[in-house]
């Protein structure tokens, strides 16, 4: 198959230019971390490597259904010394797709003619929402129920079926690729030297070779009760790249008739995996925080109206972890204008949350620490053009960290259910309700000795100077967009201000009050189930004003970068092994 390459030499010279694509590197073949591991979790990180490699083939399977044949194109386009295709590969390798986004939310397209699709690879190309609603609405009033329930799942490919739809479960649609797994995870947990991490793997194991949510559902509880492992393996799934299937709401019949079947929309899993070690004494540090986390239960806005994950009473049903990167493959590693530093899994919409299953926070450490040069004279620069002098001494990264894991605590806290009828605005709205929690549950945690008044300030002013993007993001981009919602917030309710030279200033007294302000605001949206409330909220703040682009300007003069790309010394040498 032959394509056209979308971006000429000179584009693709300055995007893979040093300035302008990021390297994060992972852990590297000499740390210490790798070098004091057993003999046996050696052995078995070598295994969990190899399955995390076939995430990347599921994951752009799911993504566009021309990324492995353009992926194959580019591979012999290099053997004949094409320097085009050598550049377009690297992109490719870094955003694992024909089509990424940078960070200043431009599209960036490998292949000319491709568009990007809202239901992506999950939903044949060709569909339109409107024919997706008419199909779904005929299959109902026909009595098949079973079938359209399928096809709202969140584990399942819908491809065509004549007039009609059918969905394909992933374990049958990825077999291939999930018996690869399934058995790197089974050669793992004969080596590996903990007890309840290889019982993890297998039952992992099994989860990947069977069409049974219920297994999914006991491999999920299990992960989420490991706390004291050596080694990190993690079958991600999370369902921000599914536009479509959320959009069945947006009809008013097809919603009633969902309603009356008992049917709710799920979006679709896109598959990640993520290898690491874990470092006790990061964990350790996080773990301070664990106890705590009724108390902030017990100071969420509405807390009477609501069933949370976390009992105001007590909690037994939360791990967290520090980890050092080994590996991030899949959804995990495509770096799309951005990539994650942290993660609250499974998510509310997961079986093993109905069977007693707890929820697991993993912190990814090699992403969210970069103190080279060049990363620390781009703070300076941004520090000295974009924030008022005097709070440059509350600017500290650590407490960037610590405002991240309010963020990821708090996905556990506010209404357990309903929130799918949020449709594509369920994302936002929830990420949105995280990072308020962050900072408005702050005094909780000063007051049991968490944070002292000096830690606290450095969050609020940490936090709000990062409030600011490079450039306005797109709907599709849950967590740039929440940003953008909360500087204009912030900015409206005076705790935030920004000069006429694009400097920010913060009222450190009136933050916390605002946050609380806007996070009742998110909860009382939660509550609604409401799409229409979901779509006013996100209306009424996602606004890129006069005051957020003059700072914009300013970010962009002092950072170059448009994309990043993952680097894995370790996992590529044990690959080699």
């Amino acid at each position: 198959m032959n394509f056209e390459l979308n971006l000429t030499i000179e584009e693709l010279e300055k995007r893979t230019n040093k300035d302008f694509l990021i390297r994060k590197p992972m852990l590297n073949i000499d740390s210490k971390e790798y070098e004091e591991l057993n003999t046996g979790d050696k052995e078995a990180l070598k295994h969990l490597v190899r399955a995390a490699q076939y995430a990347n083939t599921i994951y752009m399977k799911q993504d566009n259904e021309l990324n492995i044949p353009f992926l194959h194109f580019l591979e012999e386009e290099i053997k004949e010394g094409n320097k085009q295709a050598e550049l377009t590969k690297i992109l490719f390798d870094a955003q694992l797709g024909i089509i990424g986004i940078d960070s200043e939310s431009k599209k960036v397209i490998l292949l000319k003619g491709a568009k990007e699709l809202e239901g992506k690879a999950f939903y044949p190309s060709d569909i339109t929402k409107e024919e997706l609603h008419n199909i779904l609405k005929t299959m109902l009033k026909n009595g098949e129920k079973e079938e359209v329930e399928k096809i709202l799942n969140q584990r399942t490919i819908v491809k065509r079926d004549n007039k009609k739809l059918k969905a394909i479960d992933y374990t049958q649609e990825f077999k291939e690729e999930f018996n690869k797994i399934a058995a790197e995870l089974i050669e793992a947990s004969k080596v590996s030297t903990n007890k309840d991490f290889n019982e993890y793997l297998v039952i992992q194991a099994k989860a990947l070779k069977e069409n049974d949510p219920m297994l999914d559902a006991e491999a999920d509880k299990k992960w989420a009760s490991l706390q004291d492992t050596p080694l990190e393996f993690t079958i991600s799934r999370e369902q921000y790249a599914d536009l479509l299937t959320g959009s069945v709401i947006e009809d008013e019949e097809l919603k009633n008739l969902l309603k009356k079947e008992g049917i709710t929309a799920i979006s679709k899993d896109s598959i990640g995996i993520r290898v690491g070690i874990v470092n006790k004494k990061g964990t350790q540090d996080l773990l301070k925080v664990k106890k705590y986390l009724p108390i902030m239960a017990e100071n969420m806005p509405f807390k009477d109206k609501y069933e949370q994950n976390i009992s105001s009473e007590e909690d037994n049903l939360q791990t967290m972890v520090d980890v050092d990167i080994v590996s991030l493959r899949g959804d995990e590693g495509s770096y799309r204008g951005g990539i994650t530093i942290a993660q609250n899994l499974p998510n509310n919409d997961k079986l093993s949350l109905t069977i007693g299953g707890g929820r697991r926070n993993v912190y990814h450490r090699q992403v969210r620490t970069n103190n080279s040069e060049e990363a620390l004279e781009r703070r300076r620069k941004r520090l000295n053009a974009t924030l008022k002098e005097s709070l440059h001494k509350f600017y500290n990264p650590e407490a960037d960290h610590w405002f991240t894991i309010g963020h990821e605590n708090v996905h556990s806290l506010g209404p357990k259910n309903g929130t799918e009828a949020l449709g594509k605005y369920k994302n936002i709205i929830e990420e949105n309700k995280a990072d308020m929690g962050s900072i408005a549950l702050l005094d909780c945690l000063v007051k049991e000795g968490v944070y002292t008044e000096e830690e606290k300030k450095q969050i609020l002013v940490t936090f709000g100077a990062n409030c600011f993007l490079k450039a306005k993001p797109e709907l599709s981009q849950a967590h740039r967009v929440r940003t953008v919602m909360q500087a204009f917030y912030f900015i409206q309710e005076k705790a935030i201000n920004v000069d006429e030279n694009g400097v920010i200033n913060i009222d450190i007294e009136k933050m916390i009050p605002t946050a609380y302000k806007m996070l009742s605001e998110i909860i009382e949206v939660q509550l609604s189930k409401d799409f229409n409330c979901g779509e006013k909220f996100i209306n009424d703040y996602f606004h890129w004003t006069d005051e957020i682009n003059r700072v914009s300007i300013k970010l962009k003069e002092i950072d170059k970068s448009l994309n990043g790309i993952i680097i894995t010394p370790l996992a590529d040498y044990l690959l080699k092994d």
